[in-house]
Formats: structure tokens, C-alpha cells, sequence
């Protein structure tokens, strides 16, 4: 029902910047939040940061607050994120999601995820 693209991964060294792109299509009525979750080798899967589509408000995780910044634009089905002054430990697998019912970083209800897209940062 709800198809997810990302793109704007890739390889930095510490210190640098790179913008994720996700494209949402399909029925997203009923997903009231769109976010970023990331997975770090050997982890748990985390959230990164949450918005809210109708009302913007944003969610960060204290490990990225700072330093990346979730946004969207609701014309285009587009979330974005900002990701600056990256560090060695941001390195992971970052997957968008379009999700049901968000409580700050915390999700449940209806998800759907898109492909991944991989950051990595070279110290």
C-alpha cells in the first residue's frame, strides 16, 4: 500500500555532510508521522528522529540532536535528512519509515519501511 524510496547514502570522512531523500507513494492516508531509523552493525535498530506530517513537529534522538535535522515536504510525499558533522559511530544502515502512530520516537500502528540506504563515515 505505502512504497518508500530512499536515496542520498554514500561514503564520508568524519566531519562531512550528507542529505537522505525518501520518497513516499502509494495510500499514506492513515499514516499520521514519517521518520529515519538507523542500523548500526551488531545493534539493535534505533530511531533517528520523527516528524509529524500534519503539524511538524520533530523528534530527535540525543545521539544526532545538533547535528541532523528531519524535514518534509507534503507536496512532494518527500522527507529528508539533514545530516551534518557525521561521525564514525553515525555509520549504519538508515531506513525511512511511514508509520501509523508516533509518541516522540517511540512508533506502533501500521509501518512500512523502505529499502535501507547506507552511510558510512570514515574517521
Amino acid at each position: 500500500q505505502v512504497q518508500l524510496v530512499e536515496s542520498g547514502g554514500g561514503s564520508v570522512q568524519a566531519g562531512g555532510s550528507l542529505r537522505l531523500s525518501c520518497v513516499a507513494s502509494g495510500y499514506t492516508r492513515g499514516r499520521t508521522c514519517m521518520g529515519w531509523f538507523r542500523l548500526l552493525p551488531g545493534k539493535e535498530r534505533e530511531a533517528v528522529a520523527t516528524i509529524y506530517k500534519n503539524n511538524g513537529n520533530t523528534y530527535y534522538a540525543d545521539s544526532v540532536r545538533g547535528r541532523f535535522t528531519i524535514s518534509q515536504d507534503n507536496a512532494k510525499n518527500t522527507l529528508y535528512l539533514e545530516m551534518n558533522n557525521l561521525k564514525p559511530d553515525d555509520t549504519a544502515m538508515y531506513y525511512c519509515a511511514a508509520i501509523g502512530v508516533c509518541s516522540g520516537l517511540t512508533v506502533t500502528g501500521d509501518k512500512s519501511w523502505g529499502q535501507g540506504i547506507q552511510v558510512t563515515v570514515s574517521s
